[in-house]
């Protein structure tokens, strides 16, 4: 059995607690790890086989209260009985050494800064996601809505510990770094992101402004920006895909050449595309910076998408992540 053990907020989704049960068990069935689910322990034994608390892998904590969409984030540090609050102080007190929400993103992210706290040299920790790129790879892209309004040392911090996290989670040995802008000159971009450039110049692999066609191009694989502007652009482009598959269905029953054609490219073409560009592919966004791990994963998440944000986790987990976050930071401190 591995050591390494994950915290699940079981109750968080919009779908309740199946589809993360299932997803949990999906994981169980595929890697070796111990799984804590937190929640409604009758709702949880309501879908979990009993065999695999048999087995000791998973642990349940029993508890009543969940975090709501519409509740206040900060509301969330007085709730200690919630299935969040309760899945976070699991990696405070060493029983996990990650957690993974589908729930609240604003009160995950705030509990796990407050409970589990932040490396010494963050001020701000970024969520970072992955984005899909022409390349068949993957772009990281941060902040996504951790850090709305951002100063230049956050900019900076989220340019080091993005360019950490490509080289120790990712694999990218030379990670290229971008700031996101309104042009790849020099002097284009608003005053926070004209302030950073120069400090980002002293950064290795830093390649200048790039725009938001660079995301998806492959040319960077590091994309660094404030939570406002990052969250847009997620937004926008899980808009921007499900509107092609939706207008791509909507053309192809209109023609019964489009019908013979598709079928014909639907297990090479259309499955490979929707993989590409399926949320539940990536499972999750890591907040980066807190001193362990937290997985943030969409509230519509499905069992695919919890299954992988368990993954993601045991990769950050088993990585030194945050070890070479802080070196990172230190060695480059003069350049904030």
């Amino acid at each position: 059995m591995s050591d390494i053990t994950i915290a699940i907020d079981a109750m968080g989704g919009d779908f309740g607690p199946e589809p993360i049960i299932e997803g949990v068990v999906q994981a169980l069935d595929e890697k070796r790890f111990k799984a804590i689910l937190v929640g409604n322990q009758d709702e949880i034994l309501s879908y979990l086989p009993q065999y695999y608390l048999d087995d000791d892998q998973v642990q349940i904590i029993d508890c009543k209260d969940v975090i709501s969409m519409s509740d206040s984030a900060t509301d969330a540090r007085k709730r200690k009985d919630s299935s969040i609050y309760q899945a976070v102080e699991c990696v405070r007190n060493g029983e996990a050494q990650a957690v993974v929400s589908a729930g609240h993103s604003g009160a995950t992210m705030t509990l796990a800064t407050l409970r589990i706290g932040r490396l010494p040299h963050v001020n701000k920790p970024p969520l970072a996601t992955l984005m899909p790129n022409r390349t068949g790879g993957k772009s990281l892209l941060l902040d996504v809505g951790a850090v709305t309004d951002c100063k230049v040392r956050n900019l900076y911090e989220f340019a080091i510990m993005g360019r950490a996290y490509a080289k120790e989670v990712m694999g990218v040995e030379n990670p290229k770094i971008g700031l996101l802008s309104n042009g790849e000159e020099d002097s284009k971009g608003n005053e926070l992101t004209k302030e950073v450039f120069p400090i980002l110049k002293e950064i290795e692999g830093f390649i200048g402004n790039v725009e938001g066609r660079d995301i998806f191009d492959g040319s960077v694989d590091v994309i660094v920006t404030d939570g406002f502007t990052g969250n847009i652009v997620l937004k926008t482009s899980e808009g921007v895909a499900s509107t092609i598959i939706d207008l791509m269905r909507q053309y192809i029953k209109k023609s019964i050449p489009a019908k013979i054609g598709a079928l014909l490219m639907k297990r090479k073409v259309f499955t490979n595309l929707k993989k590409q560009i399926d949320y539940a592919e990536y499972g999750g966004a890591p907040l980066l910076g807190i001193n362990g791990c937290a997985i943030v994963s969409h509230g519509s998440s499905n069992a695919k998408a919890i299954k992988n944000a368990v993954f993601q986790a045991l990769t950050f987990a088993k990585s030194d992540i945050n070890k070479k976050i802080e070196d990172e930071l230190v060695d480059n401190k003069e350049g904030a």
